[in-house]
């Protein structure tokens, strides 16, 4: 049982601020190792990408399995499962939205699953794409 009120448990959550590092280090490794180079981590945009490349106006989203609702993974919790379903729908609306309105400014957006960074048709993916934003630059 919580010790204090709802509100009060709403405001000591919102102020925490964390990032998921361990993904961001392992996606960070890939761009790296496949001289991905000229990215920006956290750029202030709409969303907020995990990683940009502002001048090529790209944005890299690496979504966590289970806060996303990752297709591979399916990985759900086992207590209280309608608030994490209503939990995950809410996140991917979110997702959606965000991408949408960063497509609306122009840039482009690709979002990975965390459980797919280290595949090679991630790196051949995000190749590509800051390929072809090169190209239109």
């Amino acid at each position: 049982m919580d010790r204090v009120t709802p509100a009060v448990r709403s405001k000591i959550m919102a102020a925490v601020k964390t990032r998921n590092s361990t993904t961001e280090l392992r996606m960070a490794a890939v761009l790296r190792s496949n001289s991905l180079k000229g990215y920006r981590k956290h750029w202030p945009v709409t969303g907020t990408p995990d990683f940009a490349w502002p001048g090529l106006k790209l944005a890299l989203f690496v979504d966590g399995c289970f806060w996303h609702g990752c297709p591979y993974c399916k990985r759900y919790s086992r207590s209280n499962l309608g608030y994490w379903q209503e939990k995950v729908r809410n996140n991917r609306d979110r997702d959606k939205r965000v991408s949408r309105e960063l497509r609306r400014q122009g840039w482009a957006v690709l979002r990975v699953w965390e459980c797919r960074i280290e595949s090679t048709a991630t790196a051949n993916r995000l190749a590509v794409a800051i390929e072809k934003r090169r190209q239109l630059a």
